[in-house]
């Protein structure tokens, strides 16, 4: 997942993603309130979130996508293991996303 300022960028990075084969698919959640501790102050920003559908075996490439076209100095990107998932689904992304 990772954080934006703007549904514009939300929306170029997440076909990218897309385009490259490194999702199967990217939910992108507007609106969200951030409230974070930066330079030693407390900030307040409104973000979108993307939750990017992929497999561990791309997570490099999506890192390195990400850390070239995101905005920010420090970009929030975080991956989570998948512990349980309807088989289908996983399967659709595992296909989705080899070249």
């Amino acid at each position: 997942m990772t954080t934006l300022p703007d549904m514009e960028t939300a929306r170029n990075i997440a076909h990218r993603l897309l385009d490259q084969k490194l999702a199967a698919c990217i939910s992108v959640i507007p609106a969200v309130t951030s409230i974070y501790v930066w330079n030693g102050e407390v900030c307040e920003s409104g973000e979108h979130l993307l939750l990017i559908k992929t497999t561990s075996a791309c997570y490099g490439k999506v890192e390195t996508l990400l850390r070239k076209q995101h905005p920010y100095d420090l970009p929030e990107i975080i991956a989570t293991e998948i512990t349980q998932g309807l088989p289908d689904y996983l399967g659709w992304i595992n296909e989705s996303t080899q070249e």
